[in-house]
């Protein structure tokens, strides 16, 4: 990657997108520090913590682990309370869920309890890599409206990186589109008129693409 730069706050949903292979991961894993960078500098805040989301989790089918003994299992050694718990499984809408098994869960479900336990580390910043990762569409819209309430009601900074286009642009406040540089960057409506961005998806894509507001608030 060459000439990315990036400024996140609080409060603040930003989105990578970008085709496979255009450095998304890397940035993240530049951001996090799992990475050196060839040149320039990544600046944290003295004592920052972060609360993160991978792309795949995959746990052992045969390994007996509740969604309660999951949530505990921390390895800084922090042991959250059983208040915490039930609080940040409420927030995230899987409380119901604390007895079952982790291998029993479906897909959404299971990215809500990451979720959850993001919560428990206390973050001041969620990086969040596909969090939509084998959830259906409408359970794909509810989740990232989820992660945008949550953003604003614990003031937290949140990077994520996603190829669902038509919902990630309804629900994030600053686009980032990479291909090795940043392509075109900013509020999802103007990106989404940026011939870069035709230039990169296709001109059909990006023509086609509607952003997306669920208006509804119910339970089927």
């Amino acid at each position: 990657m060459e000439d990315v730069s990036l400024t996140l706050a609080a409060h603040q949903v930003l989105t990578l997108i970008g085709p496979n292979g255009s450095g998304k991961t890397t940035l993240v894993r530049l951001l996090l520090g799992l990475e050196k960078p060839d040149s320039g500098e990544v600046v944290r805040r003295a004592g920052l913590t972060v609360g993160y989301m991978p792309q795949r989790l995959t746990i052992d089918p045969v390994l007996p682990l509740s969604v309660r003994a999951f949530l505990g299992l921390h390895p800084s050694g922090h042991k959250p309370t059983e208040a915490d718990v039930m609080k940040a499984c409420a927030e995230v809408g899987v409380a119901h869920l604390l007895k079952a098994q982790m291998k029993n869960v479906s897909g959404g479900e299971l990215q809500r309890i990451l979720l959850a336990r993001c919560l428990l580390c206390v973050p001041e910043l969620l990086v969040l890599d596909e969090p939509a990762q084998g959830v259906d569409v409408a359970g794909q819209a509810q989740l990232y409206a989820l992660i945008a309430r949550l953003a604003r009601s614990y003031k937290l900074a949140v990077l994520m990186v996603s190829h669902d286009l038509h919902l990630v642009m309804a629900s994030t406040d600053e686009v980032i589109c990479l291909n090795h540089h940043v392509c075109c960057a900013g509020h999802p409506h103007s990106v989404r008129a940026d011939p870069a961005f035709a230039a990169l998806f296709g001109p059909q894509e990006a023509e086609a693409l509607a952003v997306y507001t669920h208006h509804h608030n119910h339970e089927h």
